[in-house]
């Protein structure tokens, strides 16, 4: 199995953590990429196997596959255990939903406040960290009392977790209004194949420069 990713792909960070989690060999391949040009020139496998032009692309023998999620539920498939979507039906809806919510709602503020850190009175930027802010106090409250987000261990809080990172990196971080969240992401950090997958990302966040959030910083040492 080979696994294409990026050193500061959120989504192909994903797919590392959730085929680390099933204990899947694999190898992983690291496409070029520079701060001034990302990821330019496209990798060419990566070009060849998906239209979007965008990793991760997963390769198991004759099989060719992209986009986190899909990867998420081929690993389910060939590893059933340990389980990373709930056994109950109801449970799982959710926490699909929230996989999904992670990507498609929350993260595109995320996406807008990139290039704005530095004017933070922008509109622009004042509009996305309020929607960060938002779907943070929502979550917050739908964590309750759980130890993670959809009740069980998921690829839920797989996806909110690499999502919250590049929120904490983009001036948009949580705060004193959530504490069970903040705890929540201490227990993330402290699984082993989540710390060396961020971990390295904030390793080479370190080599370009940058500044890392607290909670990063400690696992890129």
């Amino acid at each position: 199995m080979k696994l294409y990713s990026g050193p500061l792909s959120m989504f192909g960070a994903k797919a590392e953590i959730a085929a680390h989690e099933k204990g899947i060999a694999f190898e992983l391949v690291m496409v070029p990429f520079e701060m001034a040009t990302l990821y330019q020139p496209k990798h060419p496998e990566v070009l060849r196997i998906n239209p979007k032009r965008q990793v991760p692309v997963l390769v198991d023998g004759d099989l060719e596959i992209f986009d986190s999620t899909q990867i998420f539920e081929y690993l389910e498939t060939i590893r059933p255990e340990p389980a990373l979507w709930p056994a109950d039906p109801k449970a799982r809806a959710r926490a699909r939903l929230l996989e999904h919510t992670s990507d498609e709602v929350y993260f595109p503020p995320i996406v807008r406040l990139m290039g704005l850190q530095s004017t933070p009175d922008d509109p622009a930027a004042v509009e996305a960290r309020a929607a960060a802010t938002a779907f943070y106090d929502t979550m917050e409250r739908a964590i309750g009392t759980q130890g993670w987000l959809a009740g069980s261990y998921s690829y839920a809080d797989i996806a909110f977790y690499m999502a919250q990172l590049f929120g904490a990196r983009m001036t948009a971080p949580m705060d004193e209004r959530h504490p069970r969240l903040q705890a929540w992401r201490d227990r993330m950090s402290a699984r082993p194949a989540v710390a060396k997958v961020a971990g390295a990302m904030g390793r080479y966040l370190l080599s370009q420069g940058r500044k890392l959030p607290p909670f990063l910083a400690k696992l890129s040492t």
